[in-house]
């Protein structure tokens, strides 16, 4: 079984990527849900944020807005939110790679904006950057989410561009101006046929 690591900013067609992937069999790990999950679910992961952020549970629920307006100001403070979350992550990614090995599946797609900073990374047999102009995100993010020009151009440059994914992938799936989404998807298949075929 191959893991591929999938990265890469807002609105470039990770997830016409990820589907293409799991036409092929392949299982998908998405680490937002799983953390989103986990501080739902994990009592020692709330201890812990507890420890160090105070009361940021209400009604049993990670209150995001309480925690951000501590993290978002603070780098400090940020480095140890990761700290402490990427091991609750990295511990429940390792768990479904690993039934998704005993079940047979092909491949395991890892999904995760922030994979090549934390120790998933370490899991993939090669990481891919999915891609596409700066202009077609924006746009593409303001059709999705139906939010203005300016503010989808503020999610955009809060990221790290293209070019910094691209340096760090392995691979790079480029979603252009001429691509259709068919097209793309088609693209993506065909690389992930020829990457499990190596495994």
């Amino acid at each position: 079984m191959v893991v591929i690591g999938i990265t890469g900013p807002t609105g470039a067609g990770k997830t016409t990527a990820l589907n293409a992937l799991t036409a092929l069999g392949g299982r998908i790990i998405d680490a937002d849900a799983v953390y989103h999950q986990l501080t739902a679910t994990s009592p020692d992961l709330r201890r812990e944020l507890e420890e160090r952020f105070g009361p940021v549970y209400a009604n049993g629920d990670l209150d995001r807005k309480k925690l951000g307006q501590v993290v978002f100001q603070d780098p400090q403070a940020l480095a140890d939110l990761n700290a402490i979350t990427h091991k609750y992550v990295a511990r429940e990614t390792r768990r479904q790679i690993d039934a998704a090995k005993e079940a047979g599946a092909p491949a395991v797609g890892i999904d995760a904006i922030a994979l090549l900073e934390s120790p998933l990374a370490d899991y993939c047999d090669c990481t891919v950057a999915v891609t596409a102009p700066e202009e077609l995100r924006i746009r593409r993010i303001m059709a999705r989410e139906g939010i203005s020009e300016d503010y989808a151009r503020l999610r955009v440059e809060a990221q790290k561009p293209s070019a910094w994914f691209q340096e760090h992938c392995d691979y790079t799936l480029e979603n252009t101006e001429a691509d259709t989404p068919e097209t793309f998807a088609q693209r993506a298949r065909v690389f992930f046929a020829s990457r499990i075929k190596e495994a």
